[in-house]
């Protein structure tokens, strides 16, 4: 599914199998790297900017 999506995230925790998957990178889940990512999307901020 990762590679399927038109943005597809790994957490920054995240295994090997999921980080190679995905196109972008966010923060640990054990910080605020979801909050970080939600903020990005509703301030139209890069890759959210297409």
């Amino acid at each position: 599914m990762l590679r399927q999506a038109g943005f597809s995230f790994a957490m920054e925790n995240a295994g090997s199998a999921v980080v190679a998957a995905a196109k972008y990178r966010a923060g640990s889940n054990n910080r605020e790297g979801v909050l970080d990512v939600i903020d990005k999307v509703l301030k139209h901020e890069a890759p959210f900017d297409q």
